[in-house]
Parts: structure tokens; C-alpha cells; sequence
């Protein structure tokens, strides 16, 4: 099932379902609703976009899986010094 259909049949079911299911519902998303997903300020936006744009152009420094991983196990190992 797609993601628009799922979204119409919730939205239907929303419409008639007891008070109860509506509060359990809440509850459950209740953070992700008050938080917001994009509550996001101009600085972390100005920021994203200057990261986009030095991926597309090639000068963001990058990293393989292979250093990635390797830095994780130093990381690892240093703090159990």
C-alpha cells in the first residue's frame, strides 16, 4: 500500500473514530507533532545549504566507509584507555 493511500485511510479513519482510539493515537506521535520536524532555524538551514553545496562541487571533505569505520574503533578504543 502506498504511502498517500495509507495517509487517506487514516485521514478517513480519523474522521470516526471513538474519543479513546483518537487519544491513544495522540499519544503515541504526541512528540513528533509538538516538536515538529522541520523546526529547523535560518543558521541550521544557512548551514545545510552551504554543506549541499560543497558536496555537489567536490570540495566537502568526505570520508570512505573504511576510514569512517576506522575512526569509530580508534574512538572506541582511545576511551577505554
Amino acid at each position: 500500500m502506498t504511502t498517500t493511500a495509507i495517509r487517506k485511510k487514516l485521514a478517513d479513519y480519523l474522521k470516526v473514530a471513538d474519543d479513546k482510539k483518537i487519544k491513544a493515537i495522540y499519544t503515541m506521535v504526541e512528540d513528533e507533532i509538538t516538536t515538529g520536524e522541520n523546526n529547523w532555524d535560518a543558521n541550521f538551514i544557512k548551514e545545510l545549504n552551504r554543506r549541499s553545496r560543497q558536496f555537489k562541487n567536490a570540495s566537502a571533505k568526505t570520508y570512505s566507509w573504511e576510514e569512517t569505520k576506522k575512526a569509530a574503533i580508534d574512538n572506541i578504543k582511545a576511551r577505554k584507555k
